[in-house]
């Protein structure tokens, strides 16, 4: 049996300062007479003789070495081995052998030289809905103003911090939480591992999640206004905390003075076909403005308008360009529903303006980060570089769902084992580079999912292991506010919950798991720049390894019952001492006792 090794990550690539040295690990019986390196310049195809070393890396392993040329040529470097025999050929990928040769996007990628902004994989971040998470202790009494809510025909509903969720007005109830009561809890944040926040839309908008938005220049009142977020800005950098913002540009609330509908204001595009703005929207033939998925109270901006696209990322002075700079100087923007933003109404033309508002934060702000949300398959905008990364719902998220909670996104039952959730884990980020691979946004839920406790139900038990998954998966991890606490609840607006801050209603035993996470995390190099190779998946177990140099850091999850598991044999794995970080499983040599619904954790330098 033949058996193959390379990640790409040291000790498998070396970077020179022109060039990368790539090496492949072999053993097995029949050891292949050629290897041929399969690369590319400037998408031409090209084939590099790979040297056989003299020195094994161990016993009855075989490395093959080549150089490639990076001087010259797009900075992706997309590869692949081609094992040679007289009579046949095998190829390698990140998906293992394969007969035939693979698809270009199916092949190592690394990025060389990488312009993305590398401070991203080293983060743990913290997505705050901010009306849910805390009150700043100095709150305004203008601050709690009640209004009439178009959109839902009545006025806004404010409650206590304390008193209980209902489906009652969703988008219309507040608690008042705030940007100051960010700042109050930064310590306890900074305590939990977070490194870097994630906020919910925070400029001006009549709903509670602020997706209409009604002002994009101006931080809503009831979070404390500019002011409030000037001072969340300043005491974030002083934790050494990065910070995120939603950008909503799919679609503007029909409040917008841009577009009008209830008139409070002149020359909105909704009742005005002279208006200076009404060409920044998309009117059916009778009239009607075209919205997002049938929601009335949210146009669709249409990026055929020159002046539109000046205003949200083109001009000096634009949205995108406007909250990078100072005194701001947010660190990067998740863009909301990205993938439908467009032409006329719909998506035309897509990937020209998620690029362009990308390069216009580059150009603001080299270092920025853009995050697309996609629920789908985000491969398309990331392989074209018109994002850094994406919310992976579709490569880590769902997956986990169905393996964990036998559990799709439609809430539907899914019976998956280890197998098949390895395999989809595996195939979709197969089709990224190493470096998009660690800036992917992996999340147990979010705002626009049920709670991961409350879908997993019965299972509850489980929790941990999707926690230690979290942290330990390639992609910089995101804490939904709460989950860190037990909190649950099933889709919106259950899963807004206020955030419990009495300790009695807290799981503290959950709490300090996240914050072990989150300290060897920083700890290890590993987890947050390694590559990962899966060990073992099979009915209930998955095993795998995150490896960076010398490295090792090993996983181990089991969502059945206590059971007795060899792994097989593994170059990356052997000769290794290792130190146990979480949980009680035993490993001896290749002998692994797991304990029914189990993580546990192990670490080798």
């Amino acid at each position: 049996m033949l058996n193959a090794w390379h990640l790409s990550v040291a000790p498998f690539i070396q970077k020179r300062e022109n060039s990368l040295i790539v090496t492949l690990w072999l053993a097995g019986d029949e050891l292949p007479e050629k290897v041929v390196l399969r690369g590319e310049k400037d998408n031409e195809e090209l084939s590099l003789v790979m040297v056989r070393q003299k020195h094994a890396p161990l016993e009855g392993v075989v490395a093959w070495k080549a150089t490639l040329e990076t001087a010259e040529g797009q900075p992706r470097r997309r590869y692949s081995f081609k094992l040679l025999w007289q009579d046949r050929q095998r190829w390698y990928t990140p998906q293992g052998f394969r007969k035939t040769p693979p698809a270009r996007l199916e092949q190592f990628a690394v990025d060389m030289p990488d312009d993305g902004p590398d401070w991203v994989q080293d983060q743990v971040f913290y997505q705050i809905f901010p009306d849910r998470f805390a009150r700043g202790s100095n709150r305004q009494p203008e601050q709690d103003n009640v209004y009439f809510h178009h959109a839902a025909g009545r006025d806004i509903v404010r409650r206590e911090w304390d008193e209980p969720l209902t489906g009652e007005a969703g988008g219309s109830t507040f608690y008042g939480g705030d940007l100051d009561g960010i700042n109050e809890k930064l310590p306890y944040l900074k305590k939990l591992g977070v490194t870097a926040l994630y906020l919910n839309p925070i400029f001006t908008a009549p709903s509670v999640h602020k997706y209409d938005t009604q002002d994009y220049r101006q931080v809503d009142e009831q979070f404390g206004g500019n002011a409030a977020f000037l001072r969340l800005r300043e005491n974030t950098r002083r934790q050494g905390m990065k910070l995120m913002l939603d950008g909503v540009f799919n679609h503007s609330g029909d409040t917008h003075a841009w577009f009008d509908r209830h008139q409070q204001s002149d020359g909105g595009a909704c009742h005005n076909p002279q208006s200076t703005w009404r060409d920044w929207y998309s009117f059916s033939a009778e009239g009607r403005a075209l919205d997002w998925l049938g929601y009335s109270s949210l146009p669709k901006l249409d990026y055929r308008s020159p002046t539109l696209v000046d205003e949200i990322y083109r001009s000096e002075q634009s949205i995108v360009r406007h909250w990078l700079r100072e005194p701001w100087g947010i660190d990067g923007w998740r863009l909301d529903v990205v993938h439908m933003l467009g032409e006329a109404g719909g998506a035309k033309n897509n990937l020209l303006h998620v690029g362009s508002i990308t390069r216009a934060a580059k150009e603001t702000k080299p270092d920025a980060y853009v995050l697309g949300e996609h629920f789908g398959d985000a491969r398309q905008w990331l392989q074209a570089d018109t994002e850094d990364a994406a919310m992976n719902y579709r490569g880590f998220t769902f997956p986990l769902w169905g393996f964990l909670a036998n559990t799709d996104i439609s809430y539907e039952p899914q019976n998956m084992d280890a197998q098949t959730c390895v395999a989809w884990m595996e195939e979709y980020r197969a089709g990224l580079s190493h470096q998009q691979q660690l800036r992917m946004f992996n999340q147990l839920d979010s705002h626009d999912t049920a709670r991961f406790k409350s879908i997993l139900g019965k299972d509850v038990a489980r929790l941990p292991l999707a926690v230690i998954w979290l942290y330990a998966w390639p992609g910089v991890p995101c804490i939904f506010y709460g989950d860190e606490v037990g909190l649950d609840g099933n889709n919106d607006p259950f899963c807004r919950k206020p955030f419990p801050w009495n300790k009695r209603d807290q799981d503290l035993d959950l709490l300090a798991l996240y914050r072990r996470l989150g300290k060897l995390r920083k700890q290890s190099r590993a987890l947050r720049q390694g590559g990962c190779r899966v060990i073992y998946a099979e009915n209930d177990v998955v095993v795998f390894v995150r490896i960076y140099q010398n490295e090792r850091v090993l996983v181990a999850i089991n969502r059945g019952n206590s059971v007795q598991v060899t792994l097989p044999w593994d170059a990356l794995l052997s000769g290794r001492a290792w130190a146990q970080i979480e949980g009680e499983a035993v490993l001896a040599n290749r002998e692994l006792s797991l304990p029914a619904v189990s993580a546990s954790v192990w670490r080798s330098l």
